[in-house]
């Protein structure tokens, strides 16, 4: 059975492990602060592959404490980024669809391939709707009793990511689909919709503290290999790491018209964690 150990033995487990920990009383305070098992995720890439737990000569906790310092701080910066880019996708579909096809258009089967899906997205919308206390949403009903969903550029606003974009793949007009995804740079909604499912996986590991360094991510973006405006031109990184997630979400910033500074930031963070 596991037993719980305390912040004096953790230390010491780690120096027969090999870790080298300059400061005992300071390496106490940080795991008083942020757990071992916590940090634990961070220091296996300082582990030997051949011996389980034992760390690579000259490891030190400084360096696994400043390695959890810097993905901190770059969840803060991909959290401001997928926000930005999150309101922007949501603006587009609203100014593509709504004049096109009507301000209810998320809820008329007619332009729903899958009627199932359909049913299981407004499902979901109804439910945020119902527990929202918004002020516009409860202005709107005070106003209004039918339909019982708010108009799309209303309710696009606060229904989670997830099935703001769900409401897009299961549209039926391409063109529609195309205008939106021309507005950032790309060549078919194929791209965005691979994006999106990885963004949507990058932004829950920001406020859950999840690692994104040395991660294998469950999903792959698609990574073109010709784009309109600038892209990368080296394509010989491993598709599953955080590099290509970082460069679709750098292509995106750059192809909405706001003043971004999230690669001066993240340099800037590499300056500061070398």
């Amino acid at each position: 059975m596991h037993q719980a150990i305390t912040t004096e033995l953790q230390i010491d487990i780690l120096k027969e492990r090999s870790l080298l920990i300059d400061d005992v009383r300071q390496a106490i305070k940080v795991l008083d602060i942020i757990s071992y098992f916590r940090h634990a995720g961070y220091w296996r890439h300082f582990e030997t592959a051949q011996t389980p737990h034992q760390f690579k000569k000259s490891s030190c906790f400084s360096d696994i404490v400043s390695q959890y310092s810097f993905e901190k701080q770059l969840r803060v910066l991909l959290f401001i980024a997928i926000q930005t880019i999150g309101v922007s996708v949501r603006t587009k579909i609203i100014k593509h669809f709504a004049f096109e096809f009507g301000t209810f258009w998320f809820m008329d089967e007619s332009y729903a391939p899958n009627e199932t899906r359909l049913a299981a997205n407004l499902a979901v919308v109804r439910k945020e709707v119902s527990r929202s206390h918004d002020d516009f949403i409860t202005e709107h009903f005070r106003k209004y009793s039918e339909p019982d969903l708010p108009p799309i550029w209303k309710t696009l606003e606060f229904i989670p990511m997830g099935t703001c974009f769900k409401l897009y793949f299961n549209f039926s007009d391409a063109s529609a689909k195309h205008a939106v995804v021309r507005e950032f740079g790309l060549n078919h909604h194929k791209f965005l919709r691979s994006w999106l499912e990885c963004l949507a996986v990058l932004r829950n590991c920001c406020p859950h503290h999840s690692r994104l360094l040395n991660r294998v991510f469950p999903v792959k973006p698609v990574i073109p290999m010709r784009m309109p405006n600038s892209w990368i031109t080296d394509f010989s990184f491993c598709e599953q790491t955080l590099y290509p997630q970082l460069c679709y979400v750098v292509y995106w910033l750059n192809s909405i018209p706001s003043s971004n500074t999230f690669v001066a930031d993240f340099k800037q963070l590499l300056s500061k964690y070398p």
